[in-house]
């Protein structure tokens, strides 16, 4: 079994690879090589079986061609731009969201192999006035560019899909938190950083108010879905390859509570509260009351608690 990750020196594609690396099996087949690949050279891991790191353009089909090679099995696609920088750079957004999509499925096509292609869409993609609750059959509706753009990649994986060009499955992931590293372009980025900065003793900045609700899943159980996702038969899926990953809702005051209930008193007092305009523009077109009744049926889960969203970064990531 041949992995390859695009994206794979990124948060969610680090501790995937370090989790299949210790599992050593996927769809029932033992791991030969993962490949990491990103427009940085990803840090290699620890593996019982070769890992390889390439640098690669998703926007290049070149590049694509040189680096998903011809007995790649499994190929998760995690590269992108993500949601704040995508709607200040559009043209780079819809560049690499989009074309980079088309030129990592064409390539995958070409091998005539049919290899599974794990795609990750985001919760982005819904919004405007699609009615509440959102379920499995809900329109699409993005009120962004990175939305918009995540909405086609996941048309053209079903629709590779239905014409067995690859084996592919999108799936839409929530804000994930508490992310380790640094704040990125995210527009959701605070939605960590309030979180692991404080418990890192240094201030962070809220910039909506604590009564915000946000549909969130921890990185541990983010690659864990991302694992079940990958060994689903196809035939499970139906029709539609597209399946909206399951999270749990929490106010931002409920968050900051959890956080507190883990870690005390302290670290809820770094946070500071400045409103941000364009921040607040963008979420406040993210939908909450999902419904992911699919991929509970197919395996997957959403953490507990808040509380233990927190516990796992102080267990895999805090400093």
């Amino acid at each position: 079994m041949n992995i390859l990750i695009i994206g794979g020196a990124g948060v969610v594609g680090q501790k995937l690879a370090t989790s299949l690396a210790a599992r050593g099996t996927l769809r029932g087949q033992e791991i030969s090589r993962i490949t990491l690949a990103d427009v940085v050279a990803p840090t290699v891991i620890e593996a019982p079986f070769p890992v390889d790191t390439v640098k690669c353009d998703i926007t290049d089909p070149a590049s694509m061609a040189a680096t998903i090679a011809a007995d790649t099995d499994v190929i998760y696609l995690l590269a992108a731009i993500v949601s704040g920088q995508a709607e200040a750079e559009f043209d780079l957004g819809w560049n690499i969201n989009m074309h980079g999509t088309i030129n990592v499925l064409e390539r995958a096509r070409a091998l005539g192999t049919k290899p599974v292609v794990v795609f990750s869409s985001s919760v982005a993609v819904y919004g405007g006035d699609t009615p509440d609750p959102i379920t499995d059959f809900s329109s699409l509706n993005p009120q962004t560019s990175y939305g918009a753009q995540k909405a086609i990649g996941e048309m053209m994986v079903t629709d590779y899909s239905r014409k067995g060009f690859i084996d592919g499955r999108a799936f839409r992931l929530p804000t994930i938190s508490v992310r380790p590293g640094k704040p990125n372009a995210a527009a959701s980025s605070f939605m960590s950083s309030i979180f692991r900065e404080p418990l890192n003793g240094v201030a962070a900045n809220c910039p909506v108010d604590d009564s915000f609700p946000h549909y969130y899943l921890s990185p541990r159980k983010c690659v864990e879905n991302l694992i079940i996702g990958a060994e689903i038969p196809a035939e499970d899926f139906g029709p539609n390859r597209a399946v909206q990953l399951p999270g749990r809702m929490w106010t931002i005051r409920q968050c900051i509570d959890a956080m507190t209930a883990v870690a005390g008193p302290e670290p809820a007092k770094l946070i500071t509260w400045n409103d941000d305009p364009v921040i607040r523009q963008i979420v406040k077109g993210w939908r909450f009351d999902l419904r992911p009744e699919k991929a509970l049926r197919l395996g997957m889960s959403a953490d507990d608690s808040f509380e233990d969203n927190i516990r796992y970064y102080i267990e895999d990531d805090r400093p």
